[in-house]
């Protein structure tokens, strides 16, 4: 496997802790919740491990020219769930399939999405100039967004597009044509919802079916500009989230002892809103405590990332922070109302054998960049391995 430099022995140290530190916390929301098995949490980091070994001693290097399979892996997993016989819809949304147990297909394609955009845009060597590759680079990079919205599943196109946005901007685009595209995906999103107003129709008396959003999806992306215009509805979870917050204080009540997830006041607390439940537990001191595990990890992988002396293994570390960047940062600023709900999970907190697994995949891809990188240097170690 090779030597196992400060830097992965760093990272791998406080990927640890931050584990150890979410499994506490998903065991104190789960103990006083039938629906949620902590038993499934350990499972789903016993496969995590697993599969983080063997992409640890999987050579990333190998998989520099594979764009287009990962492309072609990523519609399949994505449109699996719309397969006639182990689709499975729940929640409003197409996103499961039933193959001996139920599994998301589109959480498992956030391994392929990152190594989809990295594949894709260290091809270009660190310099992205040319307008006309930008848009077919932006255009091929947009297929998985538009594959999972077919679902839909709004939470993770964000990350998909975020996971984008990062690889393009590290990857050398020009900062002039990433600004058009924020904006045009601003003005696309101010569209639908005028458009939405012209195509929705009244689907009982007082009550409006919307075509392009679904209800739920548009109530949550507008809840967090006036929280009270949906009391019984996300409103209403966002109002319990922040009395959570507010109620712990600076040492919180205790694990187990926080009276918002036990009485059943807080919404999908051991999964969506799981941050709640630390901070009325453990208070602000478990918070910061939270936080310092977060950057202390985002900057181990940085630092991983600069010393990798190829664009692909480079990109590959930074599209997953970028991933867990906007994770943590719409996770938590949805339950102050800093942003709009949209079901995004805490990473290595958050309840979910999968998204757990998915997690500990992203941690044998930085420890494979950082155990297998050579000393060609980006651009020649793209052009070594073409």
């Amino acid at each position: 496997m090779g030597g196992v430099g400060g830097s992965l022995l760093w990272f791998l140290a406080v990927a640890a802790l931050l584990v150890g530190y979410g499994l506490v916390v998903c065991w104190s929301a789960t103990s006083t919740n039938a629906d949620f098995s902590f038993t499934r949490q350990l499972a789903g980091v016993a496969g995590g491990l697993v599969i983080m070994a063997l992409l640890w001693r999987l050579d990333y290097r190998r998989l520099a020219n594979m764009t287009i399979v990962f492309l072609v892996i990523n519609v399949v997993l994505i449109l699996s769930p719309h397969l006639p016989v182990i689709g499975v819809g729940a929640k409003g949304a197409q996103s499961w399939i039933k193959i001996g147990m139920q599994v998301q297909p589109g959480e498992f394609a956030k391994v392929t999405v990152v190594l989809f955009a990295a594949s894709l845009v260290s091809r270009y060597g660190g310099t992205l100039e040319d307008a006309r590759e930008y848009c077919k680079v932006l255009g091929l990079l947009l297929i998985p967004f538009l594959c999972i919205m077919t679902q839909p599943d709004l939470g993770t196109g964000l990350v998909y597009l975020f996971i984008a946005a990062t690889t393009l901007l590290m990857g050398g685009a020009r900062p002039r044509y990433l600004v058009i595209t924020l904006l045009a995906g601003i003005a696309a999103i101010a569209a639908v919802f005028v458009i939405d107003e012209f195509l929705k129709y009244e689907k009982s008396p007082g009550v409006y079916e919307y075509r392009l959003l679904k209800n739920y999806q548009r109530s949550r992306l507008l809840v967090f500009l006036n929280p009270d215009a949906d009391t019984s509805g996300d409103g209403y979870n966002l109002a319990q989230a922040m009395i959570a917050i507010g109620s712990g204080g600076l040492f919180g009540k205790g694990l187990l002892h926080g009276t918002q997830a036990t009485y059943g006041y807080l919404p999908e607390a051991p999964t969506d809103f799981i941050f709640c439940v630390l901070a009325e537990e453990l208070g602000f001191v478990g918070v910061v405590a939270l936080l310092a595990l977060y950057i202390a990890l985002i900057m181990a992988a940085l630092r991983i990332a600069r010393e990798a002396d190829d664009l692909f293994g480079m990109l590959i570390v930074c599209a997953v922070v970028g991933m867990w960047l906007f994770q943590i940062l719409e996770n938590i600023g949805m339950t102050c109302g800093l942003m709009p709900i949209t079901g995004i999970p805490l990473p290595f907190v958050s309840y979910g054998s999968s998204f757990m697994v998915v997690n500990f995949a992203m941690l044998g891809l930085i420890a494979s960049v950082c155990t297998h990188h050579n000393a060609l240097g980006r651009k020649g170690a793209y052009a070594a391995t073409h």
